[in-house]
């Protein structure tokens, strides 16, 4: 099984009610955010399963616990790099599987394959968007640069784009920030976040 995350923001203050919660999340502090993740992560993945985590999955620093907790969660982990990894200890590299900036791979739902860019960056275009591929990304959390970019995808997903999509095709991107309610700190597998991603922006557009 494939799952996905992004934005976990290890170790850092401010995305909890001890900083600056910019994110609104719903920790009192750091060691409250930390149990939640690693114990969600751990009952739902197994170390037979592969998490994407797309960027951020720390602040920079903190390095002998950062890699005392990554080391911790299960299954084979490949990281696709954001503005706040720091990879340069080969110790810390040697916890995934990959590290690389930009990945294209195949999954499925129900059995049905699907072709996903994943970035850490949200893509207004991305590769072979037209002919249905899926866009996975972070970096934005649920922020106003979350707000505009999908309110551009929705305006994008009208009839003057149909003519350069395959049938009737509409562009799919998902924030799988763990901090968006249908992620809620946990890996999610594609189905699940096509599913509930699905709901949630079709009730924000």
């Amino acid at each position: 099984m494939n799952y996905y995350i992004s934005d976990l923001h290890l170790f850092h203050n401010n995305v909890t009610k001890a900083g600056k919660n910019y994110d609104d999340r719903p920790f009192d502090n750091l060691e409250q955010m930390h149990l939640m993740i690693k114990d969600k992560w751990n009952a739902k993945v197994t170390n037979g399963d592969t998490v994407y985590i797309l960027g951020d999955v720390a602040m920079r620093g903190t390095r002998e616990e950062l890699m005392g907790f990554v080391a911790q969660l299960k299954g084979h982990k490949i990281l696709i790099k954001g503005n706040h990894d720091d990879v340069k200890d080969l110790r810390y590299r040697q916890l995934y599987e990959d590290i690389c900036d930009y990945k294209e791979i195949t999954d499925n739902i129900s059995g049905r394959n699907e072709s996903l860019v994943l970035c850490h960056y949200p893509i207004l275009l991305w590769n072979n968007q037209h002919r249905g591929s899926i866009l996975l990304y972070g970096h934005v959390h649920n922020s106003i640069e979350e707000y505009y970019f999908r309110k551009c995808l929705n305006e994008m997903n009208n009839e003057d784009f149909f003519g350069r999509r395959t049938g009737d095709r509409v562009l799919r991107a998902y924030n799988v920030g763990c901090m968006m309610p249908y992620m809620d700190y946990e890996p999610r597998s594609l189905a699940e976040i096509v599913e509930s991603g699905s709901q949630s922006f079709h009730n924000f557009c």
